[in-house]
């Protein structure tokens, strides 16, 4: 059996402009060796044919510039989001579309649970679909008066508890936490918004929702997650490193056949530690990389989520009038941050969501690169999806990068025009076209789970910029497919700094590639969504499902 495998597919999209389709790719030690004819890829020696993809379209593995491992676990507790999800293993959960669907949905998986004072946890609520009103802790009373019950919101930047959960977590009239909501009389409503406000649930349920994520039996299912959705690197832009997390980091991706490359960043939220405590972190976590496992980013949140009306922006405010947002961090320690890890030589992912927000980073990037100039850092603001054309002309003066949150459309886009944003603004959010216009290097993401990991549809919608209900929002902001299908490969490899090794099926990188039943470049935009995913190849071997078979 010779070293060298010939795959030989009816279209090979490789992404490398100077040599942009083939029909063969010889793979030797799990890298790509050569690209292009059957002659082409024969050029190094005779090597095994495989013409299993013979009928397919290969691109290089998608890229996701930001998600988190939780999208694997989260499926163990019950979904209570607007729109219908499907879970990996293939159960489709229907939406919970007002307050009571989501009552009834919590008050049957209670009634089945074992008597006593287990906390009931679930997740995707959002509000944001119900109007005006909002959830408190009487409504969630109903499903239990004494057992605790904490949801997630989808965008994980808030929860709805009910009575007992705030008495487990000692949140009373007398908390001074900033974002917990209350009600007429000074009393928690039983919303909470934002990791302060939530840290008393979380650390009452020991960080159940979090520290799952991490768990073998999580860390596969994201795995799996991911290649069914074409993804071969995936990024954990939320990870505290600490050695329970590393540990589990190392078991799952050096397993055999382990389907995707991962790519965690420390969020220097977590665990208290100073500045110079979290780079010797980041810089200790990092000697402990491998092929599948890249560690060394750092993961910075300025601010919090639009539909949750935490995020930060600037006059004139909130369409609805809501008050502005959250600081998750203050200025004055956002700017010590990112000077300190701008410093140390470390790449930052920084999440804004509001123009407040981005204006604010982009000051201390400016600050921290005229004290200390460092090329080709790649520092990547995330989401930021409400920045203007004068932003974008600044990011790309700084040598930022941007990874939009195009999903933000279809998912929240009705909701941005008519509550949040209003129209004119909302056209404008998740600026594509004025990002690329520009010059900014960009990606495109899901931040599964907060909505589903699926490069494809990300496209779509950067494509398309169609709501759920059908509304065109920004027409000037759409892209073409050619840039969409850039940004979810080679455009989110930039940013994570692996562009010299994935992101295009090149000569000398890794054998990542994603196999379709379709072309994307040739069928209509508008049914880019639909794109059928046949099955990845990691390292030269086309990877297993959970059963363990390949596919197809």
């Amino acid at each position: 059996m010779s070293s060298i495998k010939i795959y030989r597919a009816r279209k090979i999209i490789t992404m490398n402009r100077s040599a942009p389709a083939a029909t063969h790719v010889a793979v030797r030690e799990g890298r790509i060796l050569a690209v292009g004819s059957a002659e082409d890829a024969a050029a190094w020696g005779a090597g095994d044919a495989d013409a299993r993809y013979a009928d397919h379209v290969i691109m290089p593995g998608l890229v996701e510039g930001h998600s988190h491992l939780m999208a694997g676990s989260l499926w163990r507790y019950p979904f209570v989001g607007f729109h219908p999800r499907t879970a990996p293993d293939g159960k489709r959960w229907e939406g919970c579309t007002d307050f009571n669907a989501v009552v009834q949905r919590l008050r049957a998986i209670e009634q089945a649970m074992p008597p006593g004072n287990e906390p009931l946890l679930a997740w995707g609520f959002d509000p944001i679909f119900f109007g005006d009103a909002r959830m408190t802790a009487r409504d969630l009373d109903q499903v239990s008066a004494t057992r605790p019950i904490a949801i997630l919101h989808a965008s994980q930047h808030l929860m709805n508890v009910n009575t007992p959960m705030l008495a487990l977590a000692g949140i009373d009239a007398d908390t001074d936490i900033e974002g917990i909501v209350r009600d007429a009389a000074g009393n928690p409503s039983g919303e909470l918004q934002e990791f302060a406000a939530m840290f008393p649930v979380n650390r009452a349920i020991g960080n159940e929702f979090r520290l799952s994520g991490m768990s073998l039996e999580g860390l596969r299912n994201f795995g799996q997650i991911a290649r069914l959705a074409g993804v071969t690197t995936a990024t954990d832009l939320v990870n505290d490193l600490s050695d329970d997390s590393l540990n589990g980091l190392l078991a799952a991706t050096t397993e055999a056949g382990y389907p995707c490359r991962v790519v965690p960043a420390f969020n220097s939220l977590f665990g208290g530690l100073t500045l110079d405590e979290s780079i010797a972190r980041v810089r200790e976590a990092a000697l402990r990389s491998h092929d599948k496992l890249r560690l060394g980013a750092i993961k910075i949140v300025a601010d919090g989520s639009i539909q949750g009306f935490t995020a930060r922006v600037r006059w004139p405010g909130y369409y609805n009038g809501a008050p502005n947002g959250i600081w998750i961090l203050p200025p004055d320690e956002l700017r010590a941050r990112i000077l300190g890890f701008h410093k140390a030589g470390l790449q930052m992912h920084i999440h804004v969501n509001g123009d407040e927000a981005t204006e604010v980073v982009i000051d201390a990037l400016e600050a921290a690169l005229t004290a200390h100039p460092r090329p080709d850092h790649r520092h990547t603001l995330q989401h930021c999806q409400m920045a203007d054309a004068a932003q974008f002309r600044r990011m790309a003066a700084l040598g930022l990068c941007v990874n939009l949150f195009a999903n933000h459309i279809y998912y929240w886009g009705d909701a941005h025009h008519a509550l949040t944003m209003g129209p004119d603004r909302a056209n404008r959010m998740d600026a594509c076209g004025t990002a690329l216009a520009h010059g900014v290097p960009m990606a495109i993401h899901s931040d599964a789970p907060i909505t589903p990991l699926g490069p494809l549809f990300t496209a779509w919608c950067a494509v398309n910029r169609r709501t759920s209900s059908g509304r065109l929002l920004g027409e000037a902001e759409r892209i073409t497919v050619a840039q969409a299908l850039h940004a979810i490969t080679l455009g989110a490899a930039y940013t994570l700094q692996m562009d010299d090794r994935i992101g295009s099926i090149e000569v000398g990188k890794h054998a990542d590639f994603c196999v379709m039943e379709d072309d994307p470049e040739t069928v209509d935009p508008a049914a880019l969504k639909d794109v059928r995913i046949a099955g990845t190849v990691v390292g030269g071997e086309p990877t297993l499902g959970l059963a363990g078979e390949a596919r197809p």
